[in-house]
C-alpha cells in the first residue's frame, strides 16, 4: 500500500522536528554532512508492564523512505523562515543541498510481527550523517505507535484465548492517521477484523459490524427493529440486545431467529454492550441453548481490555467474541512506547568506525555503542535467548556469555552449537535502493502468531511476566563499559594516564 501517495499525495519530508533541520544545517556548515554514521532505533522498557513487545510499522517506514525528497514547495517554505532578527534561517546553499538530496542510506530492520525486547535495534540506519539525522523523527513516529498498538492487540488476543477479537475503535482513535495505523497494527497483533472501512480497503483487513442502539430506537419496538434488520441482512444477523432490557432483548432476538429459520436462514448471534457481562452472557447462553440456538454466538463489548477479558474468563462468562475499541486503539493505559533513535558509531577521516557512547545519570539511558546485530537462539522450536553483538565480532561456537545491559549481574551462557539461530536484522535498503519484498499484511499477522507461539507462556503473562534473557555478547559489554569509564574520566576533567 502506497501510504504517502494514497493518503498524502506527496512528500512527507517536512514531517520532522525543527531541530532535525537545524542540526542538518549545522552539519552542512561544519562540513560533516556526508560523514558516515550509524543510528539505531530501539526502546528501553516493554509497554503495559509486559514481558514482550510486537514490532510493527516497517511498511510505513519503507514507503516513507521511498518517497523521501524535499519538493520545491518544501524548499520555498524553508526559505521563508526568518530568525528573530529577521535574517533567513537557512543559507541558499543548504536549501539547494536539500533539494538535490537523494536517499542513499543502508537500512536494516527487524521484520514486522516479530517479538522484540528492550535495547535491541528495531531499525539500523547507516549513511551520510545529515540523512541519518533527518530520519530520526519520522521513523520514531512511524514505529512507536504501531508497535505499541500491535503489542496491546496481542495482549488482548492472548487474554481472549483464541476467541475472535473485533477491533472497532475508529470513533475513539486519535484522528484519521491514528485510526488507520491502529486498525493495521491491531490486525497484526491478532484481531480478526476491524470496523474501519477505510482501513479495510487500504490494508485488505476483513471488516465487521452490525447495528447500534440508534437503529433500535428509531422503531416503535425492539422486536420491530430486529425484524427489519433481519429483512435487510438475513445472513448476517447479530442483534444488539441491551438497548432497553437485556433479558427481554434476548427473547426478542430468539423470536426473530425462529422467523429466520422458517426462511431457511440462521441467526448468527447477539451482542451485549453494557451491564454485568458475565451474568447477562450466562443467562443469554441458557436462553439461546434452550431455544435451540446452540451455535449462536454471544459478542461482548463495553470498554474491554486484556484485564477485563481475563476477569470475565475467570467468572466463566459465556462470551464467544470480543469487541474491543477505545482501550485498544488509544493504548489507554500507556499512551506512548518511548522508542529512541541514537548515534552508535561514526566513521573517522581515516575510514575507521568509531563507536559512540551517551552517558546518563540513569544507567537505563546509556546507549549501546558500535555496529551491532541481533541473533535469536532456539531449542526445539522455542526461543531461549537473544544476543546483541558486534557486527565484526565472531561468536565463539563453543560458548559465549550474554550480559543484561541494565544489570551486569544477570548473565546467561549460550552454547551456539546446541541451538538453532536466526538473525533478526535483515537488509531493507542498500545505498537507498529497496532490496526487501514487503509481505502481505496477512503474512505479517501470521508471523506475529507464530512468533508468540515460540515463546514460553511465562513471558506472555499479563501480570508479572518472567524475564526473557536478552544480553550483550561479552565483547560488546566490555566495549560499552570501557567507553563509559573513558567518557566519565573526561566528563570529570581527568586526563588519561
Amino acid at each position: 500500500m502506497k501510504i504517502t501517495k494514497d493518503l498524502y499525495q506527496g512528500s512527507l519530508s517536512l514531517l520532522t522536528d525543527f531541530y532535525q533541520l537545524t542540526m542538518a544545517y549545522a552539519y552542512w556548515k561544519a562540513g560533516k554532512g556526508e560523514q558516515e554514521a550509524i543510528f539505531n532505533l530501539f526502546f528501553r522498557k516493554h509497554p503495559f508492564q509486559g514481558g514482550f513487545t510486537l514490532v510493527a510499522g516497517l511498511d510505513y517506514v519503507i514507503d516513507y523512505l521511498q518517497n523521501f525528497k524535499f519538493k520545491k514547495q518544501d524548499i520555498e517554505y524553508l526559505a521563508d523562515m526568518k530568525s528573530k532578527e529577521g535574517s533567513r534561517v537557512f543559507d541558499q546553499g543548504f536549501l539547494d543541498y536539500l533539494q538535490n538530496l537523494k536517499f542513499s542510506c543502508d537500512v536494516e530492520a527487524i521484520e514486522e510481527g516479530t517479538v522484540v525486547f528492550p535495547n535491541m535495534p528495531l531499525i539500523r540506519v547507516q549513511g551520510p550523517l545529515i540523512q541519518c539525522q533527518l530520519l530520526e523523527t519520522p521513523l520514531l513516529n512511524l514505529i512507536n505507535f504501531q508497535t505499541l498498538i500491535a503489542t496491546k492487540a496481542a495482549r488482548v488476543n492472548l487474554a481472549a484465548k483464541g476467541e475472535p477479537v473485533l477491533e472497532f475503535g475508529l470513533r475513539r482513535a486519535q484522528g484519521i492517521d491514528g485510526a488507520l495505523a491502529a486498525s493495521r497494527a491491531s490486525y497484526i497483533g491478532g484481531c480478526s477484523s476491524t470496523s474501519n472501512v477505510m482501513a479495510g480497503k487500504l490494508f485488505d483487513i476483513p471488516v465487521s459490524g452490525t447495528h447500534a442502539h440508534s437503529w433500535i430506537m428509531s422503531f416503535e419496538t425492539e422486536l420491530e427493529a430486529f425484524e427489519a434488520y433481519a429483512d435487510a441482512f438475513p445472513d448476517q444477523c447479530v442483534f444488539l440486545v441491551d438497548t432497553y432490557d437485556t433479558i427481554n432483548g434476548v427473547r426478542n432476538a430468539i423470536k426473530v431467529g425462529q422467523l429466520l429459520r422458517k426462511r431457511g436462514k440462521e441467526m448468527m448471534g447477539i451482542r451485549i454492550d453494557s451491564g454485568d457481562l458475565a451474568y447477562f452472557s450466562q443467562e443469554a447462553r441458557k436462553m439461546l441453548d434452550e431455544a435451540g440456538f446452540l451455535n449462536a454466538k454471544i459478542v461482548a463489548s463495553n470498554d474491554l481490555d486484556e484485564h477485563i477479558i481475563s476477569s470475565l474468563k475467570t467468572q466463566e462468562a459465556a462470551i464467544d467474541v470480543w469487541g474491543v475499541g477505545t482501550k485498544l486503539v488509544t493504548a489507554f493505559d500507556q499512551p506512548a512506547l518511548g522508542a529512541v533513535y541514537k548515534l552508535s558509531a561514526i566513521k573517522t577521516e581515516a575510514g575507521k568506525w568509531e563507536p559512540k557512547i551517551k552517558l546518563s545519570q540513569q544507567s537505563l539511558k546509556i546507549n549501546i555503542p558500535g555496529a551491532h546485530r541481533v541473533r535469536r537462539f532456539f531449542s526445539k522450536g522455542m526461543a531461549v535467548a537473544d544476543m546483541i553483538y558486534l557486527e565484526d565480532q565472531e561468536v565463539n561456537p563453543r560458548g559465549t556469555v550474554i550480559i543484561d545491559p541494565a544489570d551486569a549481574t544477570r548473565r546467561k551462557r549460550i552454547m551456539p552449537a546446541f541451538y538453532q539461530e536466526e538473525e533478526l536484522l535483515i537488509p531493507i535498503f542498500r545505498k537507498g535502493k529497496k532490496v526487501y519484498q514487503s509481505p502481505h499484511l496477512k503474512q505479517i499477522r501470521e508471523r506475529a502468531q507464530n512468533q508468540l507461539e515460540s515463546f514460553d507462556s511465562s513471558h506472555k503473562r499479563l501480570v508479572n511476566p518472567h524475564l526473557y534473557p536478552v544480553g550483550l555478547e561479552e565483547n560488546l559489554h566490555h566495549l560499552r563499559m570501557d567507553l563509559v569509564l573513558k567518557a566519565k574520566k573526561f566528563d570529570n576533567g581527568e586526563e588519561e594516564g
